[in-house]
């Protein structure tokens, strides 16, 4: 299960707004960085056959079946700090992550 905060089921929501289409966001994992693992985010306009769906307060949150066991119990945030703001993401399967913060390892 994937938790996404009000926050960031908001950034979600507004982005799918600007765009005009889409149902919700697909997160996964790729293999890249100095720890191994990275997340990428990407809009879904149409979801493939294999995605997990998990409902989330008007917008979609889909991950597909091999990055799943890397994001259960992941927790979503939207942060804003000063002039920076982005997606934050709290993985209880994390064991590290590289000095920049790009990757981590499981």
């Amino acid at each position: 299960m994937i938790i996404a905060t009000p926050a960031a089921v908001n950034k979600v929501k507004q982005q799918l707004q600007k765009r005009g289409k889409g149902t919700g966001i697909r997160i996964g994992v790729k293999t890249t960085g100095c720890s191994g693992l990275a997340y990428v985010l990407e809009f879904v306009d149409l979801p493939q056959s294999t995605d997990i769906k998990l409902a989330c307060e008007g917008c979609d949150i889909y991950m597909d079946p091999k990055s799943q066991p890397y994001l259960q119990g992941l927790t979503v945030d939207y942060v804003r700090q000063g002039l920076n703001e982005g997606f934050e993401f709290s993985n209880p399967n994390s064991k590290g992550e590289c000095g920049c913060g790009e990757s981590f390892a499981v």
